[in-house]
């Protein structure tokens, strides 16, 4: 009979290669104040994963920890206060980053506005795919950006977890959208809706575009600096990454006449339940990589890694 105190999960102990993830038993927690307790199904998993696995000192500190952010499942306790959900009620969504990491394993706790319901129209899997990487485009194209009909939009990295979504958004936006990826993911790119795709391996984009209304950029500082340059005057860089190099993009910026703003996503109910709408209206769905058992996250993290896959790859839970 299984012990119904505890759960499966993959943590490391040390930072390392993907041969540190090891599965083991901890304490099954419980839904606090304002919490939900899901039972996972599915969760995705993303670049930010690997990093904290392997880089010393990120936002999580040191291990032991259990990464995932992204979740959907089946609520099986709600925590004093919620109204939202009750037990048996599918959901998908994003616990909070970087702190509230844990959605690799069975079950998680989190706060219940972090989720929404589950689209029925997609499985576990599609759903799992979607929060983290899809409230990081919503939020950099609708929040930030106010991406509107006519919008020209250059998205770097457009068949990757979060770009492959931002070129649908964008385009669900009426955006006049331009993707870069290499030659063999043009063909997916554009079966996403994207106007143009362009070659970063032989073109110079800051030459091929120079008129973007907005740039979505998740490659860094570095790369973002030249990506100031596809700006139109007064055009709105919108980065995906945290690092030393903020300072120098925002004077840069200053000096080209356009803008730059560097963002970490949020947990966010409301962007969730955007995203369920397009989901549900057909506008919105994740191309799936690959998916992996839970013990198998040790391989997900591998190919993920290389950098050639294209959408999302999923852990799931049985």
């Amino acid at each position: 009979m299984n012990d119904i105190t505890t759960m499966r999960a993959v943590s490391q102990d040390v930072i390392g290669g993907p041969e540190v993830l090891k599965e083991i038993r901890l304490p099954r927690p419980a839904a606090g104040v304002g919490e939900i307790l899901v039972r996972v199904h599915a969760a995705g998993v993303n670049p930010t994963d690997w990093k904290h696995r392997a880089i010393p000192g990120l936002m999580l500190g040191e291990p032991p920890f259990v990464l995932g952010w992204d979740v959907s499942g089946v609520v099986e306790a709600a925590g004093l206060g919620v109204t939202l959900f009750k037990p048996g009620d599918e959901v998908f969504g994003m616990l909070p980053y970087p702190q509230g990491a844990g959605s690799h394993a069975e079950y998680v706790t989190g706060p219940a506005r972090a989720f929404a319901p589950k689209p029925a129209a997609i499985d576990h899997v599609q759903a799992g795919a979607l929060p983290l990487a899809a409230l990081t485009a919503w939020q950099a194209l609708v929040d930030t950006a106010r991406v509107q009909d006519g919008s020209r939009v250059l998205i770097h990295a457009a068949a990757g977890g979060v770009g492959h979504l931002a070129v649908q958004i964008a385009k669900a936006h009426g955006a006049y959208v331009i993707g870069t990826a290499s030659a063999p993911k043009h063909d997916f790119v554009r079966n996403l809706g994207a106007d143009e795709v362009l070659d970063y391996r032989t073109t110079d984009i800051t030459e091929a575009v120079r008129d973007a209304d907005v740039v979505v950029d998740a490659q860094g500082s570095e790369h973002a600096m030249g990506s100031l340059r596809s700006l139109r005057a007064g055009g709105l860089l919108v980065s995906l990454r945290l690092d030393d190099g903020i300072p120098a993009l925002a004077r840069e910026a200053a000096r080209l006449g356009v803008r730059a703003e560097v963002m970490l996503v949020e947990h966010d109910h409301a962007g969730m339940l955007a995203i369920a709408r397009l989901v549900a209206e057909g506008r919105l769905r994740a191309e799936i990589a690959g998916t992996f058992e839970l013990a198998d996250a040790a391989k997900a993290h591998a190919l993920g890694e290389t950098g050639r896959t294209a959408g999302k790859l999923v852990l799931t839970v049985r």
